[in-house]
């Protein structure tokens, strides 16, 4: 178990085009969509930065100058952009592309147009309190869906009772991955920084016994289209509401 060596290198996947957020992200990058006085990447970092990473390394690619500009007001976790403004590389692409600056021990991985709210102990505490090296290759949080707000699709993972993960198939009252995982760089030796997706990973480590999950505590949002953002905003005020043991202070930062 990591225990208190927490990851202290995060990637955040922040490249993508967000097309049904339109028209807002004819605009703005759908990381900077503001949400209850924050903006979404804002939110992700604020996770990071509570559970003290030091190095968050975010790829970009549309109006890329934009979050650039946004991130160097930030003085923690510290920045570093990988830059895909030529051609996206999916999410496993931009890992492998950034892993020079992730290092060689285990690193956070965050979506960021979704976030979440914790109820007690900070959901990425409690990831990195449940990795397992000799055990895992990924971790992935999870979420039950009556926890969730604005998630229009189907279910992901069903998890067993040693945390293992294999695919839901379809079945709807099993868990969703919420954009928030762990992962040991290892499983990219020889990838190459071209166009491809993680979720080969997971399948990879799905078949090696080797995937997990946690299920997280609290709340957790993803704001797909324009109609999302006051479900998303109802939400928070709800959680702060109903759970004051939630960090005020991370609400209406921006």
């Amino acid at each position: 178990m990591m225990g208190a060596e927490r990851p202290s290198t995060a990637m955040v996947l922040a490249a993508g085009l967000g097309k049904r957020m339109r028209p807002i992200t004819d605009t703005i990058p759908k990381p900077l969509v503001p949400i209850a006085g924050k903006t979404l990447l804002d939110w992700g970092l604020d996770s990071l930065q509570q559970v003290g990473v030091e190095k968050a390394v975010i790829n970009v690619h549309y109006l890329p100058d934009q979050i650039v500009r946004h991130v160097a007001t930030r003085d923690r976790p510290g920045i570093v952009i990988s830059d895909e403004s030529e051609r996206l590389l999916d999410s496993a692409g931009g890992i492998v592309r950034a892993l020079p600056e992730l290092g060689s021990k285990p690193f956070y991985i965050l979506n960021a147009d979704t976030f979440w709210l914790d109820a007690g102990k900070p959901n990425l505490e409690r990831l990195a309190l449940a990795w397992d090296g000799k055990a895992m290759d990924i971790l992935l949080m999870l979420a039950e869906l009556p926890s969730t707000t604005g998630h229009s699709g189907g279910t992901d993972f069903l998890i067993g009772p040693d945390g293992r993960l294999s695919r839901a198939k379809g079945n709807p009252d099993e868990l969703i991955y919420a954009g928030a995982a762990i992962a040991d760089p290892h499983i990219f030796a020889g990838a190459s920084a071209e166009p491809h997706s993680l979720n080969a990973y997971f399948d990879r480590a799905i078949a090696a016994g080797r995937l997990f999950g946690m299920v997280m505590r609290g709340h957790w949002i993803t704001v797909g289209t324009p109609g999302a953002i006051a479900p998303a905003e109802a939400a928070v005020r709800r959680a702060f509401a109903d759970a004051p043991r939630v960090d005020m202070s991370r609400v209406n930062r921006q």
